[in-house]
């Protein structure tokens, strides 16, 4: 495991189906994730989505779907060209006896830049903690 990663974790309320048309409605994200201003593209198999963050406002995120196992593992890589920098975020869906599931949410970042750009980041645990409670609460909803 890399040691230049963020993650977070809910229980929550509802299937992993559930959960899962949640994480791929792109257009709804800004309604649960005050996290993120837009998610524009489709979220599917090997699609290509930008992510406008409210993080770093005005700037843009393009990351690529590199593994969509429906409605248990999705994967979102971006980052700089010639894999200088990689960051990938790899959403986990696991179904709970009681009928629930239990997301995880996990980011790694590698690459021969990875020390400086980590170096150069903000603290992004806050907006994976509220990513993960936003997702709770919109899908308990449901």
């Amino acid at each position: 495991m890399s040691e230049h990663a963020f993650e977070a974790s809910a229980t929550i309320s509802a299937t992993p189906q559930q959960i899962w048309d949640v994480l791929v409605d792109a257009e709804a994200y800004p309604t649960w994730d005050s996290g993120v201003v837009s998610v524009d593209g489709h979220i599917g198999d090997c699609e290509t989505i930008t992510v406008h963050a409210a993080t770093n406002p005005g700037r843009a995120f393009p990351v690529r779907v590199t593994d969509f196992d429906a409605p248990t593992q999705m994967k979102w890589t971006g980052g700089m060209p010639l894999g200088l920098f990689v960051g990938e975020r790899t959403f986990t869906l696991t179904p709970t006896e009681d009928g629930g599931s239990t997301f995880h949410m996990r980011e790694e970042y590698h690459g021969p830049l990875t020390g400086a750009m980590w170096r150069s980041m903000p603290d992004l645990q806050p907006s994976f903690e509220q990513f993960a409670n936003g997702l709770k609460a919109r899908a308990e909803r449901e």
